[in-house]
């Protein structure tokens, strides 16, 4: 969803439950003007009779409360109703009012005083007027999906790719053949000491037949010091083995990950917009499947050589010692590797079935914990409660179910695994009778062959896991078979050293490729001209961002051309152009390290003068410097130890240090509270000087002296001109009504 229609739903939710005290936190500071009328008339009506706190950097949407009071730097400097403050010319309320108008003409206080106590806080940035305004990943995943997809309509079909084979995800661990090489004659030892325990400990039974002492003595000590020589002797294989394997699946793992890295980072950006290729789904097999190849390459392969070893080995010694009692063994052996892994996966499908059925109460249990501001605020920890133990049922259930086919599974293993021991003996005994096998040689076969049995139900149990292994390998191989559908590092594409700044969207059709049926533009055409500011404004939903999306070729139309200096945009090197473009976006992403570190993001070699020259001009030098670390803050995962304001200050600065020939504004003084707008927008504005700007926004005072001003309404443009242009047109402008309704249904003037 948008951010106004996750807005509205809040506001929604709010409504039903019939509070006494509302709190409105910027209840409608991602809506349009429109949407904002008409959702602040049924904020009006809920109000009414009940206690209610608003915060509003937009002043229009408090006009009719009954006390407002003005924070600054933590304090409350005025208070009074919207009549009162605003008679105080030098008054704060009254010059932000000021700030907020689109024309000279004053506003006139208006509505009338309800019933109800409404308290209203207008406030600059820093005052501390805020619950929280830290973002989600999820949120800024779904602002993204609202510049829609341009890639063709059948793009969401599955893509033919070749089916990954073990032998190529081997070919990965080339570079580490000497490891793999020793790894595996490690393995292949180590297969063999579990026969020649086997062996040595079917001989040390039949010591105990013998009649002198002397020789139990001596046989005793010697198979003593066999066990002692087969421990220490597996302790160095081990070794051996599991640090060459290690080795292989850790370089492994470094290699799959970075290349699975390296190719995302070339997909377009409408793949990403994909339910299946979530922030959270990427970061997952990144981390999960990865960490699986490594397993499947090393721990896996180690027990499958060592299994093949130890098979060969004890089939051959049974063979020697005893052939005939090894031949029945061996025809009996595929029943007692079935009791054993019966056993083992029995085992494990209850401890996996047990988690899978409890995921949905840990999921509700994450959930709540997640959200723990919103269940408190609405008091719903009885609900959440209730919630959780309906989600135990099934597990509950799923338990008693399993109890009963793991009671009768376990028991028949068992008793048939008895049974062919029987059969051994029984056989085994008969052959010593008739003289053709010693008891030595009965309990060497015997005690070989069994335990050759629970090795390979070791090795067969984890065919679930080899299963698990091939997904992850399909999936690693499917991230690094796909080609993007828009390719950043074109080697044909033009590289330019300059921009020009022309931009030129002809005939554009274009849709999103979940939802292919509905058209966003239909032969859209729009210019923008070199080294001017162009505005776009109209309803949330209409196209603004989207046509930023298609300029920062973030997609590709279904039909039509954007050229930028007479140039389509799909014959540019893309990363060269991206390096002339800036763009500021609605929620700015910051990331984990310093503020000098993001505001340099993407410029190389910046002074440190040129680094503060733009965050004064984006107007954040000042609040940086009171930080303890100034530029050297550290902002926090995504920038979450800074305010929205602070954030998209930074951001603004980031694109001021490009020094763009074509700056990309989307609703980029959003966040921003009337003073800081201003300041900000002072700067944008001489920023704008001489280079090709486009601006998206909602807030009318932020684009009126734009050369441009181009009004959208459903994927066409309805009005075209500036700011003066528009507002002569009367009543019966689009622009009109739009600045109309900002100046509180008063009218507009120019």
């Amino acid at each position: 969803m948008s951010g106004g229609q996750k807005q509205r739903i809040a506001i929604a939710r709010a409504i039903i439950k019939s509070p006494k005290i509302l709190l409105l936190d910027e209840a409608t500071s991602a809506l349009d003007s429109e949407s904002e009328r008409i959702v602040q008339e049924a904020l009006d009506l809920a109000t009414v009779g009940r206690t209610t706190i608003v915060i509003a950097h937009r002043l229009s949407t408090i006009r009719n409360a009954d006390i407002i009071a003005v924070v600054q730097a933590g304090q409350v400097m005025e208070i009074g109703s919207h009549d009162d403050l605003i008679h105080g010319e030098d008054g704060l309320y009254s010059s932000l009012v000021r700030l907020q108008q689109t024309s000279t003409a004053s506003e006139e206080g208006a509505g009338t005083s309800s019933s109800m106590i409404n308290l209203a806080l207008s406030s600059q940035f820093g005052s501390s007027n805020s619950m929280s305004r830290r973002f989600s990943a999820a949120s800024r995943s779904s602002s993204a999906r609202s510049f829609g997809n341009a890639g063709p309509a059948d793009e969401s079909e599955p893509e033919a790719l070749p089916v990954p084979s073990f032998r190529r995800l081997l070919m990965l661990n080339v570079p580490e053949w000497k490891q793999a090489l020793l790894g595996s004659l490690s393995a292949t030892v180590f297969g063999a000491i579990q026969p020649l325990y086997a062996f040595a400990m079917g001989s040390m039974i039949s010591v105990y037949f013998l009649n002198d002492h002397d020789d139990i003595k001596s046989k005793t000590r010697t198979y003593s010091l066999v066990f002692l020589s087969l421990s220490v002797f597996s302790f160095f294989i081990n070794i051996g083995q599991h640090y060459n394997f290690g080795a292989m699946g850790e370089y492994l793992t470094k290699r799959v990950r970075e290349r699975m890295l390296s190719k995302i980072l070339t997909f377009e950006v409408g793949w990403f917009d994909q339910d299946e290729n979530s922030t959270g789904a990427l970061c997952a097999r990144l981390a999960k499947d990865a960490n699986v190849v490594r397993s499947l390459v090393g721990d896996r392969m180690a027990l499958i050589i060592q299994t093949v070893s130890a098979v060969v080995i004890a089939c051959t010694m049974g063979l020697i010692i005893a052939w005939r009692l090894a031949l029945v063994m061996i025809a009996v052996q595929p029943l007692i590797i079935v009791c054993f892994y019966a056993r083992r996966v029995l085992l494990k499908s209850m401890s996996g079935k047990a988690i899978k059925s409890q995921s949905e109460s840990s999921k509700l249990a994450a959930e709540a914990v997640s959200n723990l501001r919103t269940i408190t605020a609405f008091s719903s920890q009885d609900r959440i409660l209730r919630l959780f133990d309906h989600a135990q049922e099934g597990p509950r259930r799923e338990s008693i179910r399993q109890s009963w086919f793991a009671g009768l599974g376990l028991a028949t293993s068992q008793s048939l695994m008895t049974c062919t021991w029987s059969l051994d003996f029984w056989y085994g005994g008969k052959l010593v009778s008739h003289g053709y096998i010693t008891a030595k040689a009965l309990f060497q076969t015997f005690m070989i062959l069994v335990s050759t049995g629970r090795v390979i139900a070791d090795a067969g149990s984890m065919t679930t896991d080899l299963a698990k292994g091939a997904d992850a390998v399909g999936s690693v191989f499917a991230i690094l078979d796909r080609y993007t559908r828009i390719e950043p590092e074109d080697l044909e594409g033009h590289r330019p050293e300059k921009l020009i700044g022309d931009v030129d969207i002809r005939g554009v059709e274009f849709a999103y490729p979940a939802r292919p049926d509905v058209i966003i533009f239909r032969g859209f055409t729009l210019s923008i001209e070199a080294g001017k500011s162009t505005a776009l404004v109209g309803q949330s939903g209409s196209g603004k961002s989207t046509i930023i999306g298609l300029i920062e070729r973030f997609y590709d139309p279904l039909k039509g051309t954007v050229r930028i200096d007479g140039k389509d945009i799909k014959s540019y090197h893309l990363r060269s152009l991206r390096r002339h473009i800036g763009l500021v976006g609605q929620e700015p992403t910051l990331f984990a390290g310093t503020i000098r570190e993001n505001i340099t993001y993407g410029t190389e070699g910046a002074t440190v003068a040129e680094i503060e020259n733009a965050a004064r001009a984006a107007n954040a030098h000042d609040f940086i410097s009171n930080l303890k670390d100034g530029y050297d803050t550290w902002c926090g995962d995504r920038g979450v130890q800074l305010s929205g304001g602070q954030k998209q200050r930074v951001a603004i600065a980031r694109a001021i240090l490009k020094n763009p020939a074509i700056l990309l504004l989307d609703e980029a003084t959003s966040a921003l509270d009337s003073q800081s707008e201003k300041v900000v927008q002072e700067a944008l504005e001489r920023v704008m000087v001489g280079r090709t700007s486009v601006v998206v926004a909602h807030r009318l005072s932020t684009i009126q002296n734009c050369d441009l001003i181009a009004v959208l309404e459903k994927g066409v443009v309805v009005e075209k001109g500036t700011h003066a242009s528009l507002l002569a047109k009367g009543s019966t402008g689009s622009y009109y009504g739009l600045v109309r309704l900002q100046q509180g249904g008063k009218g507009a003037q120019s």
